[in-house]
């Protein structure tokens, strides 16, 4: 291992220097980004992130928007919306939904927190109080409609992206309630018969319920202006060509919320909807990201050449010498188990472990029965037939050593970033944030099991596919295929048939749909991580403590907690 700190170096480049860029493109033109935090209903603490234009001042107050996230993400996801707001002269809340991010509660609590986040807007002496709008993604649109519903004259205009009034978390929508409402539902949206009670989204037109709330007695045109702005009762259909999570990365989904607030709210800057930079702040982050993953790699092989980790250091002994037929059938076999029982141990997680006062997390308990279901059975079938036994090193306290301090090193480089940045690791909906407290106590519950799970999934992976006298290139390759091969697989009929048809074949469960998206990326991250510390240790202990704490970390700090 030459010049073992060359990756750190790397890594720690990208992740300041990318982190430094996200900060200049949201604060650019003077606007400044605070994270802010306020006591809720029952006493609930509530987190968000405050875009202050420069010409918001309290003699010059300038008009508000709260924006707001959907289930399962946080306020950074609505960054694109909340740049381009505060760079037109609003000042904006993004908040955190209760039980997500750092806001206290349990989710779906206190109207998700939409009215707290309201009320603590219209409290700011920068804000013109006849001069809010609300914006909200998915459950964001819940989110601000609930602050609509409690207070029906603290605001002047809605925009939902991907939502939808009335049932099952909303009050019902009607041509004079809320405010000058804009639907913004894109074409290829997962969520269509749950948001508008049509199988597909591009039928959104022709949905009775939309029909009400427009008071259209045809089909609702899309671009076409119903009701008035000056008595409140405006509607504006459209529909951008992108899928549910895709409004958060859409130039044209952001670019209708900002005609509609321009529409509907007085005050700010007037800029063309076209003129958007949020783009280079997810690009930052997203190099910053994966500035995170060379600075994990490079941590561990720096710590790897000290004395202190020398038994560690060991060359790896690859059981198959060639890829003949039982390869091939290992690696399809690798590769499809995880995806085709994705959504059965998904629903089963849902149905059988609920969130409860220990295991608190919805979505993280059905990531757990699938990661451990999924190594129970990759255990029996490793049972059936006969194999060279893998020669795996084990230096237990050692690998827990070295890999604990390289996921603290990685963590360690996020908080850095947050004090001098305010950004965190992300792209799109994948993300590494911080952990709060009661967050940092639910890795303590999950960790354990979910390590182990990851143990028996890189022992497979190792034993199996590596194949001896081939090339680093070919190893890496060949286990991001066995790892990430049947997600991508599953992703592509998925979608494909969504695009060609306006159907999504997995309909019956959109949540876990959009969920797998995520998998792709992950799984690849899990393959790249055991090859990497394999082919310098010759085992996969090291591999399973980072998999272990990374994932557990990502997890929970990035989904929604159900018990407060």
């Amino acid at each position: 291992m030459r010049k073992p700190w060359v990756l750190f170096v790397l890594g720690l480049v990208l992740v300041l220097g990318a982190s430094a860029l996200a900060w200049r493109v949201q604060t650019a033109g003077g606007i400044k980004v605070t994270e802010v935090s306020f006591t809720g209903a029952g006493g609930t603490r509530m987190s968000g992130l405050l875009y202050t234009p420069p010409g918001a001042t309290a003699a010059t107050p300038a008009p508000g928007v709260l924006a707001v996230h959907g289930y399962i993400n946080s306020r950074e996801t609505q960054s694109p919306f909340a740049i381009e707001f505060a760079r037109r002269g609003y000042v904006v809340l993004a908040l955190d939904q209760t039980g997500h991010g750092y806001s206290g509660g349990a989710a779906f609590s206190n109207g998700f927190g939409g009215p707290d986040g309201l009320n603590y807007l219209r409290s700011l002496k920068i804000v013109d109080p006849a001069n809010i709008g609300l914006e909200g993604h998915s459950m964001g649109g819940w989110t601000v409609l609930a602050a609509a519903a409690t207070m029906p004259d603290a605001y002047k205009a809605v925009v939902l992206e991907g939502s939808s009034t009335g049932a099952p978390f909303a009050a019902e929508g009607s041509p004079t309630w809320p405010r000058n409402l804009a639907v913004v539902y894109s074409r290829y949206d997962e969520f269509s018969k749950l948001m508008w009670g049509v199988d597909r989204a591009q039928d959104v037109t022709g949905s009775p319920k939309l029909r009400a709330v427009f008071g259209a007695t045809s089909a609702v045109q899309p671009g076409k202006i119903y009701g008035s702005v000056a008595e409140g009762t405006a509607r504006r259909l459209s529909t951008p060509t992108t899928t549910h999570p895709g409004d958060h990365i859409s130039p044209t989904a952001v670019g209708h919320a900002l005609d509609w607030f321009a529409l509907t709210l007085k005050g700010g800057t007037p800029r063309p909807a076209a003129d958007q930079i949020w783009i280079w702040k997810e690009l930052a982050t997203g190099v910053a990201l994966v500035g995170a993953v060379v600075l994990l790699l490079g941590t561990f092989q720096l710590l790897l050449a000290l004395p202190l980790f020398a038994a560690l250091r060991n060359a790896p002994q690859p059981t198959v010498t060639r890829r003949d037929t039982g390869w091939w059938g290992g690696l399809a076999l690798t590769a499809l188990l995880p995806a085709v029982t994705f959504f059965p141990f998904f629903i089963l997680g849902m149905i059988a472990l609920k969130p409860n006062a220990i295991l608190k997390q919805g979505i993280t308990n059905q990531v757990l029965t699938w990661a451990v279901l999924g190594a129970l059975l990759t255990l029996a079938l490793g049972a059936i037939g006969k194999r060279d036994k893998p020669v795996f090193t084990r230096h237990l306290r050692l690998s827990l050593l070295i890999g604990l301090a390289s996921v603290v090193v990685v963590y360690g480089a996020l908080e850095l970033v947050h004090r001098l940045f305010l950004v965190d690791f992300r792209f799109w909906v994948v993300a590494l944030k911080r952990l709060s407290l009661a967050q940092a106590d639910l890795v303590l519950v999950y960790v354990l099991p979910l390590t182990l799970a990851f143990g028996v999934t890189l022992r497979t992976l190792l034993a199996r596919i590596p194949v001896a006298g081939e090339g680093a290139a070919a190893q890496y390759a060949s286990a991001v295929v066995a790892l990430s091969g049947g997600f991508l697989l599953l992703l592509g009929l998925d979608y494909g048939t969504l695009f060609l048809t306006g159907r999504l074949p997995t309909a019956f469960d959109p949540l876990s749909t959009v969920v797998a998206i995520q998998f792709l990326p992950l799984t690849a991250l899990i393959a790249v991580l055991g090859v990497f510390t394999w082919r310098r240790t010759g085992g996969y202990l090291s591999a399973t403590v980072i998999c272990g704490l990374l994932l557990t970390w990502y997890m929970v700090a990035g989904t929604a907690t159900q018990v407060a």
